[in-house]
């Protein structure tokens, strides 16, 4: 007994006309009597009176119709669901708090624009709970800085992940240009975002390697309020330079340190071995196209 001897029986029973379900499900007349006729030889009963028409169940055929239908539209609609999903999602991605609200947000506006009908969802988490995320299959897809990680990880290195060193303009940091090691940056008042983000990480291991003191007396929850800060006065930060516009220089003074902090790469991050889906490729090349602009 399969699904197609039992979609074929009750089509037959709802319409009573084999013709008419051969007809509805398009396949041969032939082929729903076949079906039929292997419930009834597997059940040991006649399942339709066939003397008169149109065909009528018999009491086994109407017992069997009441438990089968369910169970036929229920995977008929399952097949449904599944199809919606391949091209509606969810899609789900989860990308740390500076890559969400810079880089990822010119990628999910063009994927918008293409995919409208896509359900997207979006976490902003930290660098470590996105690779938890993705890892554990919660996510279809993490964008991250750095590539140490998980070896079931697929990463797809998408642009280099530098850090600057921004001050108030005319700081007097900025006159001991150019910098060579952090150690000038050490006595000003730091402005970072919380404790365990990537960046603050990268320069706190920097001091502690260089063994500084250093102080930070203003912990962000965004970039922009870091940005924001530093430019009027309040102290100094490290960003990475994906965060920073065109417009910041006209209040901020930017020294790259690359030759001073490890330049890592962002890069899109997939479970090894898991399938995608139609919308969460397409959200991929999304981001790849949108890494091509960085």
């Amino acid at each position: 007994m399969d699904v197609r001897e039992l979609r074929s029986f009750s089509v037959a029973a709802r319409l009573r006309s084999i013709s008419r379900a051969a007809e509805l499900l398009d396949i041969g007349q032939p082929t729903v009597s076949t079906h039929i006729r292997k419930l009834e030889e597997e059940l040991g009963v006649p399942l339709f009176d066939r003397v008169r028409r149109p065909i009528r169940l018999t009491l086994a055929g109407e017992k069997l119709f009441e438990l089968a239908s369910p169970l036929v539209e229920g995977i008929d609609g399952l097949a449904a669901s599944t199809q919606q999903a391949q091209t509606e999602g969810p899609v789900t991605i989860a990308a740390t708090a500076n890559l969400m609200s810079h880089f990822l947000l010119r990628a999910v506006e063009a994927f918008r624009r293409d995919n409208p009908t896509v359900h997207l969802r979006l976490r902003s988490r930290l660098r470590s709970e996105v690779i938890e995320l993705v890892s554990q299959g919660e996510v279809d897809m993490g964008i991250v800085p750095g590539v140490d990680l998980d070896p079931a990880l697929d990463f797809q290195a998408l642009f280099p992940y530098e850090r600057l060193l921004i001050t108030p303009l005319n700081h007097p940091l900025l006159d001991q240009l150019p910098l060579t090691s952090i150690e000038p940056v050490a006595p000003w008042p730091l402005i970072m975002m919380g404790p365990g983000t990537y960046t603050r990480s990268a320069v706190e291991a920097e001091f502690r390697r260089k063994g500084l003191d250093f102080d930070i007396i203003m912990e962000a929850d965004s970039m922009d309020l870091i940005k924001s800060y530093v430019g009027l006065g309040h102290g100094v930060s490290v960003i990475p330079r994906i965060v920073t516009e065109p417009e910041d220089a006209a209040t901020l003074g930017m020294v790259p340190l690359g030759h001073i902090l490890t330049v890592d790469r962002a890069g899109l991050i997939t479970l090894r071995g898991r399938a995608l889906s139609p919308p969460a490729a397409a959200l991929i090349e999304a981001v790849r196209r949108a890494a091509q602009t960085v």
